[in-house]
């Protein structure tokens, strides 16, 4: 399937392949959060069908299923939420059938732009 058209509907079918093919196991409930994430984030919308629905799935899992958000408002770091709420994180992705990520090598969140 090419992704090389510009069209939004073309644009949401192909996160949406890479995300079932990412995720076997991911409710439709959850797919459509994710895919909304995805087509919404600006810092997405130029990334590969594949990586904007891998970073959708991770962001999404870390907000959503995880403490993360709670810690940064109480002061923490990105960086020391993300290595608190790992295991919270691969949790939920190997759930849905996605990789984990591996302790030393912390995946981007294209919500990461400035508060």
């Amino acid at each position: 399937m090419s992704s090389t058209s510009s069209s939004p509907l073309n644009r949401r079918a192909a996160v949406a392949e890479a995300l079932a093919h990412i995720a076997p196991r991911l409710p439709a409930f959850e797919s459509d959060a994710v895919l909304d994430r995805a087509l919404a984030s600006a810092g997405l919308r130029g990334a590969a069908p594949g990586t904007a629905a891998r970073l959708a799935l991770v962001a999404y899992a870390r907000h959503v299923f995880t403490d993360y958000d709670d810690l940064l408002g109480e002061g923490y770091d990105r960086d020391s939420a993300r290595h608190f709420v790992l295991d919270d994180l691969n949790a939920a992705l190997t759930a849905w059938g996605a990789a984990p990520i591996p302790e030393e090598e912390p995946e981007a969140d294209p919500e990461d732009e400035p508060d």
